[in-house]
């Protein structure tokens, strides 16, 4: 939690000082998820909702049961999952949609590795497929940055 505080205190600096190169502003941060919480949470947004034992059968390597009911009460806990009672059952689904965590994910990754510049993210993602994007892709590319410069006159 500790570290979640100095980074936003850091983003916060940042857009203080006016940083030109800031386009992402800092949301609230959820705890970061363990390869483990990803992919129980990839299980449910593909199934819309599961109980533990759907989540178990669809891990692979899957602990014990009890260590997966234990990793969703704590993805709960963080705010991802909810529950609702069915019978003796939890059924757990995600609390926003995959649309939603994705873009949430994404923007953590910008502010974390890239200090919150967009610029610098999408140059480090067009450099390692650059010789990998099709015509189509790279036309695309150049709408998105044709609306984007539309938007901001």
């Amino acid at each position: 939690m500790l570290l979640h505080a100095k980074i936003l205190a850091f983003l916060l600096c940042r857009r203080a000082l006016g940083c030109s190169d800031f386009r992402v502003p800092p949301r609230k941060i959820r705890p970061h998820l363990s390869r483990r919480e990803r992919q129980i949470m990839d299980i449910i947004f593909t199934r819309g909702e599961a109980t533990a034992a759907e989540v178990s059968a669809d891990l692979p390597d899957p602990p014990g049961y009890s260590a997966v009911r234990t990793l969703l009460r704590i993805l709960e806990e963080k705010g991802h999952l909810k529950h609702r009672e069915y019978g003796p059952r939890y059924v757990f689904a995600p609390t926003e949609n995959r649309e939603r965590a994705s873009r949430a994910a994404l923007r953590r990754v910008v502010e974390t590795f890239f200090e919150g510049s967009l610029a610098s993210t999408v140059g480090a993602l067009v450099d390692a497929e650059a010789g990998k994007l099709s015509a189509g892709e790279l036309k695309r590319l150049e709408a998105i940055v044709k609306a984007a410069k539309a938007k901001s006159r």
